[in-house]
């Protein structure tokens, strides 16, 4: 028998709280509300079909990896910042070794051995197949309203490094400036004019870019691969404006969240911190297309672009973004206007209403980073820091499901 989402929804509620937790409770103590969700989290992720598919036929066998995978998951739901407060942490709460499944403190791993199953972790982007299992089982047959999309400033700890283009121009003008030195030995020893400069190489290069268009129009005919490849990731300086209008700097990273209403994080991005939120608009309508169905994609003025509006009206959905200042709402351009009998998109009173549904993506970032670790990135590299991140967004999106259970 088919069950709605709604009974699957209380069917699992049912028998987490009706069933499991006080069997749990009987064999292992009182549970607090963190342990309750780590158990909730083991029940609806497929953890040993993921990590079964990726041991070899030869060899010795990894052990523990789905035991370190929950611990993981574990370090993100009880906020701890390092790996060493989690191994202490599990040597003395026997109820969180027992669920993560080690019987006694001896068998718990060292420290070296969660750090290299982690980086195994990040390299094939375990979390990130849990996170998408654990949407298409409880969000995949539920129809959502409303998509709200933006992203939040991830601090990490490194250095950032010099980027292809830092790189080219501290390259053309050490060649520039051998050149001019070049051209004054020349004018010493000889009377006779120098010959005339050639055309620098990017002019050429510049031309091409513009007859291809810009990137959020050309990631309308690529594929969810090819769009990301395109996308910076390495730690870079981002800069955004608080709610009272100062500029805040940060070193580190992006990350982009699609939220679906009750709070659901659906999809998530990590970027460089100096990528502009509208390049990652179209990336995520892709990923979330292909998980859930829903109607409405709620964004801010950062996502306010042409090809963002038809590109979801092209897909069948209805784009509520907020009109940007440029476009005269805010504040009147001084600039004469190219058109002038085109009207200025406003929002109706419909949208303005169903507009305001989009702050349940700033409630999201904030408990990411309060509760679930987001604020607390220890690792180096863009690879890690999501793996760090996913596990926190997992744990979040499983917390929201059991609280629509009630």
């Amino acid at each position: 028998m088919d069950l709605t989402p709604r009974q699957v929804l209380l069917q699992f509620g049912h028998v987490t709280q009706q069933t499991l937790f006080p069997v749990l409770e009987e064999e292992l103590g009182p549970l607090c509300p963190q342990l309750k969700l780590l158990i909730a989290v083991a029940a609806l992720i497929p953890l040993e079909q993921l990590l079964c598919a990726r041991r070899a036929h030869t060899g010795r066998r990894p052990k523990d990896r789905a035991a370190m995978a929950l611990a993981f998951i574990a370090k993100a739901v009880l906020n701890l910042p390092h790996t060493r407060d989690l191994i202490q942490r599990l040597r003395v709460d026997r109820a969180l070794r027992e669920i993560c499944g080690w019987m006694s403190p001896q068998a718990l791993p060292h420290e070296s051995k969660f750090s290299r199953a982690f980086a195994l972790f990040a390299a094939t982007q375990l979390p990130q197949q849990l996170h998408q299992a654990v949407v298409e089982a409880t969000q995949g047959q539920r129809l959502i309203g409303h998509i709200a999309r933006d992203s939040t400033a991830i601090p990490a700890r490194e250095r950032f490094p010099e980027t292809q283009a830092q790189k080219a121009r501290k390259k053309e003008a050490k060649e520039e400036e051998e050149k001019r030195q070049k051209t004054k030995q020349q004018k010493k020893t000889s009377k006779t004019k120098p010959a005339r400069p050639k055309r620098a190489k990017g002019a050429h290069a510049r031309a091409k870019a513009s007859e291809r268009g810009t990137r959020i129009q050309r990631q309308r005919h690529q594929s969810l691969g090819d769009m990301l490849t395109g996308i910076p990731t390495e730690c870079g300086i981002g800069a955004k404006k608080d709610s009272h209008g100062n500029e805040r700097y940060w070193t580190g990273y992006k990350l982009h969240l699609d939220v679906a209403d009750g709070q659901v994080p659906i999809s998530a991005i990590l970027t460089s911190a100096s990528v502009h939120d509208s390049q990652l608009a179209i990336p995520l309508m892709t990923m979330t297309s292909e998980r859930v169905t829903h109607l409405y994609e709620l964004m801010d003025s950062a996502y306010d672009a042409d090809a963002i509006h038809e590109h979801v009206r092209q897909n069948g959905r209805v784009p509520i973004i907020a009109p940007h200042g440029r476009r005269g709402t805010k504040k009147p351009s001084k600039m004469p206007k190219v058109f002038p009998d085109k009207p200025t998109p406003e929002l109706c009173w419909a949208k303005k209403d169903r507009f305001k549904e989009r702050t349940m993506v700033e409630r999201v970032n904030a408990r990411l980073k309060d509760e679930f670790g987001a604020s607390q990135i220890r690792v180096r590299g863009a690879v890690k820091v999501m793996a760090h991140l996913m596990f926190g967004v997992l744990a979040l999106t499983v917390d929201q499901w059991m609280r629509l259970s009630g």
